[in-house]
Parts: structure tokens; C-alpha cells; sequence
């Protein structure tokens, strides 16, 4: 097919989540969206900020605040925000716009989505719901969608619109039902890694599932530990899950980064640690570097780790969230 490239600008998103250039069709004689060269706004590493949502101070109370700090400094955070509601165990996904805190245990589990603006600095407001009440769920995002998936043992993938407020659907399943994973996003697919059953069994299981279809998702590999509660990232080439808590080979948090491929279904390496041994904390992506903010080891932190994408290294404390905290969820612009 012979295409010619034309000064046009017009861009728009199609239903699959990619986006797609106009251009002119020698060939069939006629405009056509062509997304063979276009490679939409990745919205799963920021350029400019991280956020970090709710969240759980202590064993007895849950908070709203939405937390933000910078991705060109090492900084600490500042508070620009509520909540609707002060919850933890909360899932997060972020548009080029907007960042969304899903779910989450106020108590009891809700089924709330909620969304801020990057723009400025302001509270959250309830855009729609998920299909059900759920905590401890995995958060991913495609270019026009949030994704939220597990949660409460449950294997349930709910989709829901960046371009307008409205509630989720039940549009595929996982391979195993779990609590306490995480999600991982690459320009075509959603990422679940790790997680807990109700018997108490942990995983290392890596889901993946479509973008552009809505279809259940499949096993792709393992992690190096079996693991709940740990956080997740994602480079343009890769997965990352950081930190958790693991019941093998003996109870306790740990400090592992773990890093699988997008280009071909394979297992996880070990390519780093964090500063500190700790699980439930929340997940950001810049294009350069992966974070984990705040999470619980030996007590509650309020650290920022940040890890480079381009090598495998450990991780460095680049700063603090404005109150130790875990069960956060993580947004990125």
C-alpha cells in the first residue's frame, strides 16, 4: 500500500486506545487513519510529576491526601489535594490529564472512581464507580482508559473512559482470582504481578491482557519471589514490581526490584533493591525512573525510592511523601 504523508494535523484516539495519523492512500485512493508510525502520548511514564493517593497513616485510620512531587528534582512532597473519600488499599491510573484513584477499603470496600486534575492543584471529584466494591486491586492504563483488575479475591478486569465520566465494565477476567497485586502498562497491554488468595497462598504469577480487545488475560511468567503488596512501574520496554511482602522462603518484607519484558512473554529478573525492606507502598513511572513512595517494614516510611530504567541498579531515597503512610495509590504526568 502506498501512502503519502500529508501537512495535516488531525490525531484521534481509536477504539483500540492507539492513535492514529490521517493520511492519504495512493494506493485505495481515498484518507485513511494510519498508526503504523504514531506512537501515542505515553501517558504510563510522566515528565513532570508523581502523585501519591490515600492511603493508611496507621492500622486504625485512613487519609485522603493526594501527594506530589517532581520527577526533574529530588524533592519531597507537597499536599495539593483530597480525596472524596479518606480510603487505603486504593488502585490508581493516570490519563495525560488527569490521575484517578479507584476502589479501595473506607471500610467497608467502595466502588468509587475518583479524579483530579495535573492541570492544577485541586481535590478530587467521584466520576463514576467499578462494577463492584474492591480493595487491594491492580491499576494499569492505556492511552484513553483505566483499568482495574483483582481486588478482594476476585479475578474481575473492569474498564472505564478517560474522555468522559462514566462507570466501569466487566470486560475479561484474570487467570487466578487474588488480592494485593499490581498492575503494569505497556502501549498494548495491562500487566498483573504477584498477589494473595484467600487461603493465604502468595503469587508470582504475571497476567497480561489486551488493550485493544476486551478479552480475559493470560500467564506470562513469574517473578523471582512470590510476593503480595508490592509496587509497581513501567519503562516503554518494561515491568517493573518493587518490594512486597513474601511468605517464601520465610514471612517478611522485602526489598526486591524485579524487571520483566514487554517485547516477549518471559519471566522476571532481579536487576535492584530498594533503600528500605517494605510492602504496600505506592508505584510512579517518570520516563527515566521508577519510584516507590512511602509502604511499611519495620514501621510505616514516608520515603521516595527512585530506580533508573536504563541500567540495573538499587534504588536511592530521593526524598519524602508529606506523611509516612501505606496502601497509597501512584499517578504520574
Amino acid at each position: 500500500m502506498s501512502l503519502t504523508r500529508l501537512n495535516i494535523a488531525f490525531i484521534s484516539p481509536d477504539t483500540s486506545g492507539f492513535n492514529s495519523v490521517l493520511r492519504y492512500s495512493t494506493a485505495e485512493s481515498k484518507f485513511i487513519w494510519d498508526s503504523s508510525e504514531y506512537t501515542y502520548p505515553a501517558n504510563q511514564q510522566g515528565t513532570v510529576s508523581g502523585y501519591t493517593s490515600g492511603g493508611a497513616p496507621s492500622p486504625s485510620s485512613n487519609i485522603n491526601t493526594i501527594d506530589k512531587f517532581p520527577f526533574a528534582t529530588n524533592a519531597n512532597a507537597t499536599d495539593v489535594g483530597d480525596l472524596t473519600q479518606s480510603r487505603e488499599q486504593v488502585t490508581g491510573q493516570s490519563s495525560t490529564s488527569s490521575g484517578y484513584t479507584s476502589g479501595g477499603f473506607a471500610p467497608p470496600s467502595v466502588n468509587t472512581i475518583d479524579k483530579f486534575p495535573f492541570a492544577t492543584n485541586a481535590n478530587a471529584t467521584d466520576v463514576g464507580d467499578l462494577s463492584q466494591a474492591r480493595s487491594a486491586s491492580a491499576g494499569q492504563s492505556s492511552a484513553v482508559r483505566g483499568y482495574t483488575s483483582g481486588g478482594n479475591f476476585d479475578t474481575v478486569i473492569d474498564k472505564f473512559p478517560f474522555t468522559s465520566n462514566a462507570n466501569a465494565t466487566d470486560v475479561g477476567d484474570l487467570t487466578v482470582a487474588r488480592a494485593s497485586l499490581v498492575g503494569q502498562n505497556s502501549n498494548t497491554s495491562g500487566y498483573a504481578s504477584g498477589g494473595v488468595n484467600s487461603p493465604g497462598t502468595n503469587f508470582n504469577t504475571i497476567d497480561k491482557f489486551p488493550f485493544a480487545t476486551d478479552s480475559n488475560a493470560t500467564d506470562v511468567g513469574v517473578l523471582t519471589i512470590r510476593r503480595f503488596y508490592p509496587a509497581g512501574q513501567s519503562s516503554t520496554a518494561s515491568g517493573y514490581t518493587s518490594g512486597g511482602y513474601s511468605s517464601f522462603p520465610g514471612a517478611g518484607n522485602i526489598n526486591t526490584v524485579d524487571k520483566f519484558p514487554f517485547a516477549a512473554d518471559g519471566n522476571a529478573t532481579d536487576v535492584g533493591d530498594l533503600t528500605v525492606i517494605r510492602s504496600g507502598a505506592a508505584g510512579q513511572s517518570s520516563t527515566a525512573s521508577g519510584y516507590t513512595s512511602g509502604g511499611a517494614g519495620a514501621s510505616l516510611v514516608n520515603t521516595v525510592d527512585k530506580f533508573p530504567f536504563a541500567t540495573n541498579a538499587n534504588a536511592t531515597d530521593v526524598g519524602d511523601l508529606t506523611q509516612a503512610r501505606r496502601y497509597s495509590a501512584g499517578q504520574q504526568i
